[in-house]
Parts: C-alpha cells; sequence; structure tokens
C-alpha cells in the first residue's frame, strides 16, 4: 500500500517559481491531481451528464483549460487571438462528438504546464504591474491575474469534484 502524498502546498516549493506566486503554483498542480482523480474514470455519458441542470464535468474541463489561456494571456499584457475568442463561444457549445475524459485532461494538464512556466517566467517585480482585462478594459494586475487564474482553477476544480461524485451514483 503506497502512503499518499501530502497536498501540493504541503511539499515544499515547486522549482523555478519564484516565492511569492508559490500558492498559485500549488494550485494549479492540486487542480489538475484532483481532477485527474476525479473524472479520469468517468464514462462519456457520465462526463457530460448535467445533474438538476449544473454544468457538467466535460463543461467545466474545458473551461478550465480556456479561461486558464484567457487569463495567462492578459497577465502577459496582450490581446485575446481569434483563435482564443473562438474556443470561448465553443465552450458553450462542445464538439460533437463531445471529447472524451482523457483528451479534456490532458488538454487541462497541459494548460497547467502552461501556467507552471508563465509563473516560473515572471519576475517578481512585474507583479504590481497594471493589465486590463477583457473588451472592457477592466483594472488589474499582473499579480492580481495569476492569482485570479489560480483561484478560478481551484473554484471549477471544486465543481469538478462533486459534480463527478453526483454523476457516479446515478449509473
Amino acid at each position: 500500500m503506497t502512503t499518499p502524498l501530502p497536498e501540493p502546498w504541503l511539499r515544499g516549493p515547486l522549482p523555478g517559481i519564484p516565492s511569492l506566486l508559490q500558492p498559485a503554483a500549488h494550485a494549479f498542480v492540486m487542480s489538475i491531481e484532483d481532477c485527474e482523480k476525479s473524472a479520469g474514470m468517468l464514462a462519456p455519458g457520465q462526463l457530460w451528464h448535467e445533474p438538476a441542470g449544473a454544468a457538467s464535468v466535460g463543461f467545466h474541463l474545458v473551461h478550465l483549460a480556456g479561461s486558464t489561456d484567457r487569463l495567462l494571456t492578459y497577465a502577459r499584457g496582450e490581446a485575446l487571438s481569434p483563435a482564443q475568442k473562438t474556443a470561448l463561444v465553443a465552450e458553450r457549445a462542445p464538439a460533437d462528438p463531445r471529447p472524451d475524459a482523457a483528451t479534456l485532461l490532458r488538454a487541462w494538464r497541459e494548460g497547467v504546464e502552461r501556467a507552471l512556466a508563465q509563473l516560473a517566467a515572471t519576475p517578481e517585480s512585474l507583479l504590481l504591474e497594471p493589465r486590463a482585462v477583457g473588451r472592457a478594459q477592466l483594472p488589474s494586475t499582473v499579480l492580481g491575474l495569476l492569482f485570479h487564474a489560480a483561484e478560478h482553477a481551484s473554484r471549477h476544480t471544486g465543481q469538478v469534484v462533486t459534480t463527478a461524485k453526483i454523476v457516479r451514483t446515478l449509473a
């Protein structure tokens, strides 16, 4: 029997990540681990089931990858690309056939890897630089966007975990 690992934030600092960004990095790592554990074995019907009208696990996984990509783009001071805008619209109406859990989890893992790389490449001296968000150019900072990306991932991960438990009991 193997001893489970402690939660990521209790495993020590992630190499290459600035100290002030460690909490965000740990949140991203915990998100992918929890999503893989909760959604990895769901059948397609479970993955896309919307219990009582709640968003499906599949939606949350698609949204995790897309929203994190968009927030990190803003943190870099860039505008969304046409491909990102198209992906945003597609989040609301998944492709047919709908992707399976392995495909969605692979996309989220790649998103987490990109997020960790961006955190590692972000000097602490830039964290308070202003950034504009969205069409309305709402005010934020690099730190605000990176923190929000991590907490947003945590929030949707909680929904993945809960919804996966519900749909597994319905099968």
